[in-house]
């Protein structure tokens, strides 16, 4: 598997670009020139469509109808306004689910030979599992027409995540970095005046925090790959090289790795008492709910804090993870189109308004997250917490992906996933490790 890792001079010039960008002017074209064009482009294309309307099908990860989360409100203005605008040409139906169960429902679909039109994708082996056996189209092409990849950010190195083999098989549509998320009242009252930057002064706030009276961490257990993206920031601490171990040139069971997975422990202490059976929404609602001081979540968790609880916005601090040496995960949601797909024109249409001024506009401003394209935007009415993820962005020495993520396969990440679960759980660190190292043994290194 070939890794693909967000340089931070990509980084570095992306959020460049985007200060430099922000202010209070237009954006390069308004959402009425875009939903102009569109128009336009839809009354042709019904001209010779002969009144049958091409239906697709786009699979997401949220209930578009129930959700508090802002992005995928924003999400759900997107397939309105597509519909809206190819009325009697396009129509999409939104195929939804929760995150826990989306690739398992994902994975069911495309074996049934039903595959979504089009469908959301995290990079790394979440993607090459479509890409190895053909599930998803090479968009190449597409892209480079119109001149469409050079509206994002860094051009054609806006995709390194995405892009296989020389060829890409997605679209990002918003950059996220897993951060720290603090109550700044607990902070104060718990006596922090400065942020933690190393292992000490985390485990020292912690403290604090507990002996003020707080719940110091609110984390999930409940759903794996929270409780791993920790375990991730500590192996990465500890000098973990993800490079060496795929290669067969490191092991699971080395010192360093044993030790990250003993940091985890020590700072478990310090997690909400309901961490193992607590799913990632409950997680971050006792977050904002103030039932804990810090939530260690990816910024994609803005929008479901401001759009949950707005008033919590004022309050809610973000600080760079502690004792990574300034390196960052960071990563994108996606949209990989169906190799089989029998309207790619609609899909290929659909796609591009996830990435046009008004979309990617709501992801700042709106959203909380930072967008892709070169758009320009208001930052006065970006949530708060924008800034601050931006902040850490620009000054990360270099990101990294997700472990689950970044690991050999699919199948690799979900065991690393729940062996740190295991272990959170009481199986022996040692023990817990060998399992990880066992797949690799028999299903990596021997292949």
């Amino acid at each position: 598997m070939k890794k693909k890792v967000l340089s931070v001079l990509l980084s570095v010039a992306m959020v460049s670009t985007l200060l430099g960008g922000c202010g209070d002017g237009a954006s390069s074209a308004s959402s009425a020139d875009t939903n102009t064009l569109a128009t336009e482009n839809a009354g042709d294309q019904s001209a010779a469509s002969d009144g049958e309307v091409q239906e697709i099908t786009w699979m997401f990860w949220d209930d578009l109808n129930a959700t508090e989360d802002l992005i995928s409100i924003g999400y759900k203005d997107v397939v309105d306004r597509f519909n809206k605008d190819y009325e009697g040409v396009y129509h999409v139906t939104p195929v939804t689910t929760n995150l826990e169960e989306y690739y398992t429902k994902l994975n069911a679909l495309v074996a049934s030979g039903e595959t979504p039109d089009v469908f959301i994708v995290s990079p790394g082996p979440n993607l090459d599992v479509y890409v190895e056996p053909g599930v998803a189209a090479d968009l190449t092409g597409y892209l480079k027409q119109d001149g469409w990849i050079d509206t994002f950010n860094g051009g054609e190195g806006a995709f390194s995540q995405q892009t296989y083999d020389g060829k890409i098989y997605a679209v990002p549509l918003n950059i996220a970095a897993a951060c720290v998320f603090y109550n700044t009242e607990m902070f104060e009252e718990a006596g922090i005046t400065t942020m933690p930057t190393d292992w000490n002064g985390m485990m020292d706030a912690c403290e604090k925090l507990q002996d003020a009276g707080y719940t110091p961490i609110t984390i999930s257990a409940g759903t794996a790959w929270c409780l791993s993206m920790l375990a991730g920031y500590l192996c990465d601490s500890e000098g973990v090289d993800l490079d060496a171990i795929n290669a067969g040139e490191a092991h699971w069971t080395d010192a360093n790795v044993v030790a990250a997975t003993n940091k985890m422990l020590e700072i478990s202490q310090y997690f909400q008492p309901t961490a193992a059976g607590d799913t990632n929404d409950v997680a971050t609602a006792n977050f904002y709910n103030e039932e804990a001081a810090m939530l260690i979540q990816g910024s994609w968790a803005i929008a479901q804090i401001n759009g949950s609880n707005p008033a919590f916005e004022e309050k809610c601090g973000v600080f760079a993870f502690p004792g990574t040496d300034g390196r960052v995960i960071a990563k994108s949601d996606s949209l990989a189109m169906s190799a089989t797909t029998e309207h790619p024109e609609a899909v290929l249409a659909f796609m591009k308004y996830f990435t046009d001024d008004t979309a990617q506009k709501y992801t700042a401003e709106i959203g909380g997250k930072i967008p892709v394209t070169k758009v320009e935007y208001d930052a006065s009415k970006a949530p708060a917490q924008l800034a601050y993820v931006m902040d850490v962005f620009s000054n990360a020495k270099s990101t990294f992906g997700f472990y689950n993520e970044s690991l050999a396969s699919t199948e690799a990440g979900s065991t690393f996933d729940d062996a740190m679960v295991s272990i959170y759980l009481g199986t022996p660190v040692e023990e817990g490790l060998q399992v990880v190292e066992d797949f690799y043994i028999n299903n990596v290194w021997n292949k």
